[in-house]
């Protein structure tokens, strides 16, 4: 263990009397599911107007939003989702436990978002969804996106469980004319320790509606006589988590806005290390919420890689291993894979096969500190990496 003094960084997750006060006020209900209480509903409004969106469902996890989005958007048997190689595997999984074929295709060297040239050779007429993530919060490219699937008929699903109060060009995540997903797990960028929600733009009423319906048990509101009308299971939030989210919600954009001009000097002194490179943003995504601070050691082993995670966190820093490639994981060929090998997979993403072997990530609480964790910050990673 090193002796040198490690950086001081922010806890994480934040509170005070705000949340403290919405549990009160959610426990004083009476009622505490959201069929009998206010919290859920207040929160699904405030949410979607912080994101530019016309409605928002609140769930029990990430996961359970992307399923669920991807249900409403018809997915299931005979139909591909096209994903990015490089994500945290429920944006694999939320497809394939929905009986479809989860398509990976290799993403961008630079920002570690889907590549478009990738989503369109990776097109068939199975193709249901393409579902770009925001990694680590900085967005992926949505003009050519939205080109790809007007083009082609195939819709966009958001994975924005990284992208709370991102921007493309100036419009919010609800503004793009996708559903979106986020997630509130104990990590992200606003928790309740677990929850999620999906996110309808302008014109898709329809959509939530039938949303509405398959969390509730395909139950309507208001029914008394378990009038069910069609196939669900139980995703509801419940009244406490919603309160705590109220909180979180409200004290976002401060955060983002500190976590952003942290990141500007962090990743100009990750790049002047040899042997780093910060993860890189695309300067038409003006807003970055910065869920990880995300670089790579290009030409390092895994093993050597994760042996360098393990000293950074010795020194202090709160580091982690980039994401496995999600077709290099046991769980990815349970089910739903393409009719490919994995060296198949592997050959048409290189960049992800190198992302998932040299790129380590900070936890984005590292962003809340001052200028001078940030330099130290940057000084632990120089040195562990130098003697790596």
């Amino acid at each position: 263990m090193d002796v040198r003094q490690a950086p001081k960084f922010p806890a994480w997750p934040q509170y005070d009397d705000a949340e403290r006060e919405g549990l009160i006020r959610a426990l004083d209900q009476g009622q505490w599911w959201r069929m009998g209480g206010d919290e859920v509903d207040s929160f699904e409004r405030e949410f979607a107007d912080h994101h530019g969106a016309e409605h928002a469902l609140a769930v029990t996890n990430g996961t359970h939003a992307l399923e669920l989005a991807l249900q409403v958007m018809g997915v299931g048997p005979g139909t591909e989702v096209i994903v990015p190689a490089f994500t945290f595997i429920s944006s694999s999984q939320a497809a394939q436990r929905l009986g479809a074929v989860t398509v990976p295709v290799d993403v961008d060297p630079h920002t570690y978002n889907i590549d478009p040239a990738a989503v369109v050779a990776a097109l068939t007429p199975r193709t249901k969804v393409i579902m770009p993530v925001h990694m680590a919060g900085l967005m992926a490219d949505m003009d050519t996106l939205a080109k790809i699937s007007a083009e082609n008929g195939v819709p966009l699903l958001q994975d924005a469980a990284h992208a709370h109060g991102a921007q493309w060009q100036g419009k919010r995540v609800g503004e793009l004319g996708s559903i979106a997903t986020f997630s509130f797990q104990n990590g992200k960028l606003m928790t309740a320790g677990e929850g999620g929600a999906v996110v309808f733009p302008e014109g898709q009423t329809e959509s939530y509606e039938m949303a509405f319906l398959r969390h509730s048990c395909g139950r309507p509101r208001g029914d008394r006589r378990y009038l069910h009308r069609i196939s669900g299971s139980n995703m509801r939030l419940n009244e406490f988590s919603a309160s705590v989210l109220r909180a979180q919600l409200r004290r976002l954009d401060e955060q983002i806005a500190v976590r952003d001009q942290r990141w500007t000097l962090l990743s100009e002194l990750l790049g002047a290390i040899d042997g780093v490179v910060p993860q890189g943003g695309d300067v038409r995504a003006d807003r970055n919420s910065h869920y990880m601070a995300m670089f790579r050691v290009p030409g390092i082993s895994e093993e050597n890689r994760n042996a360098l995670v393990d000293r950074l966190v010795e020194r202090g820093l709160p580091a982690f291993a980039g994401f496995r490639a999600i077709y290099r994981t046991e769980a990815f060929w349970e089910f739903g894979v393409p009719d490919e090998s994995l060296e198949a997979i592997a050959d048409r993403c290189p960049n992800t096969d190198a992302i998932s072997q040299d790129c380590i990530w900070l936890h984005h609480r590292v962003l809340l500190a001052g200028e001078q964790e940030m330099h130290a910050t940057a000084e632990i990673v120089a040195d562990v990496v130098a003697t790596a």
